[in-house]
């Protein structure tokens, strides 16, 4: 059958109409899911915030319980080991080329054994010609004092006049004059030779070698040094103030930090005056180390316990804030934190002394006591437990 245009159009004007619809309801429909989805997410991030105030919470901390000990005041110097004696061995007269070095550090060397020669072929030149010359004129000197003596005995004769004794008698205490001089010489001369071999002038240990053969060393220059540590002088400066504490005969605990060696000994010697410039008085203690286990120009911690012991108690020292003689910190009462300042006593390795107005058994803030304030209430753990294989848990 034949459809007319105007029917025609009217159909398709009909399913238009029932389409249009679609498109709004689906715009409300993914609007609403997102109003939905925003108001979930809001709700959940709600529930997870807190409604109680941070001031009201208590504040989780670590205390640790004070305890009671003694403490004596002391005072720690550091000193420095040093050997009894000790040389520097070098020419003092001559200058040479070095012909052989015998030791090297370590050597165990006695008094008077070779350590060093020195190429002195002109100093020992020179000595035999001094000496040759020496004997020369020894030998002028003993014709001269005879033939004086025999003018001598013919001015009685009236064979010789008298002037004629006198001039013989003045030459030869002229030629003896000479003799001394040259003998002089020949003093320093053999002085430079036995300057060319380098000698030990004690008995100990070699501890330095500075220089090798074939080296041009003038007076004065070190080759070798000895050293001599069967006694060590441990040697110290203390304040003005302490001279008192440092008095002979006061017994010092040292510890040495190279062998981790623990002794104690006596203060043997205190310089009467201070340096002018540090205004510190210098103190030794001599040790006797038959063994020689010590080395020398090593650091050596020296402590002197002074007055009577008191009672204290004792805190580690991160949990006060110290200012002049005073600590501040935090004690656990119940649950609440009291902020306190007691008086300190002294400190020693890590351990804070506090007078006892501070109880024994307080519990004392370690960490986290930057962020409080006294009253403010507080959660008290105690410290972990160290591994008995000393790591951390």
């Amino acid at each position: 059958m034949n459809v007319q245009p105007s029917e025609h159009h009217a159909q398709h004007h009909d399913q238009a109409t029932r389409k249009r619809p679609v498109v709004p309801v689906a715009i409300v429909i993914a609007v609403l899911a997102v109003l939905g989805l925003g108001a979930l997410m809001l709700l959940r991030s709600e529930s997870r915030i807190s409604k109680i105030a941070l001031s009201a919470s208590p504040r989780p901390v670590t205390v640790v319980e004070a305890k009671a000990s003694t403490f004596r005041s002391s005072r720690s110097y550091v000193g420095t080991i040093e050997p009894w004696i000790e040389a520097k061995v070098g020419p003092q007269l001559v200058s040479a080329y070095v012909d052989t070095v015998l030791v090297r550090p370590g050597a165990l060397v006695k008094k008077g054994d070779v350590l060093a020669t020195l190429d002195c072929r002109n100093a020992s030149a020179t000595s035999q010609a001094v000496a040759m010359q020496a004997r020369a004129l020894d030998e002028r000197q003993k014709a001269l004092t005879h033939e004086a003596a025999r003018v001598r005995g013919l001015l009685d004769g009236g064979f010789v006049s008298p002037n004629e004794a006198e001039q013989k008698t003045a030459q030869s205490a002229e030629q003896q004059a000479q003799l001394l001089a040259t003998q002089a010489r020949l003093l320093g001369s053999s002085l430079e030779v036995n300057d060319c071999i380098l000698r030990a002038p004690f008995t100990g240990e070699v501890a330095t070698r500075s220089i090798d053969p074939g080296a041009f060393v003038r007076p004065g220059m070190a080759l070798v040094s000895v050293v001599d540590r069967t006694t060590v002088r441990v040697t110290a400066d203390a304040p003005e103030v302490d001279f008192t504490v440092v008095a002979p005969g006061t017994k010092v605990a040292v510890h040495v930090l190279s062998t981790k060696k623990d002794f104690d000994a006596l203060v043997s010697r205190r310089a009467p005056s201070a340096d002018p410039s540090t205004r510190t008085l210098h103190f030794e203690l001599d040790v006797s180390d038959p063994e020689r286990t010590m080395p020398v120009g090593t650091t050596a911690e020296l402590r002197i316990e002074i007055g009577e012991p008191v009672a204290a108690t004792e805190v580690p020292l991160f949990a006060a804030s110290i200012r002049g003689t005073k600590a501040s910190l935090f004690v656990v009462e119940g649950d609440v934190a009291r902020a306190r300042v007691v008086p300190i006593l002294g400190e020693i390795s890590g351990v804070l002394y506090l007078e006892i107005a501070l109880a024994p058994g307080s519990h004392v803030v370690t960490e986290g006591r930057a962020l409080l304030s006294d009253g403010d209430r507080v959660k008290a753990a105690s410290p972990p437990a160290a591994d008995p294989k000393g790591a951390k848990p």
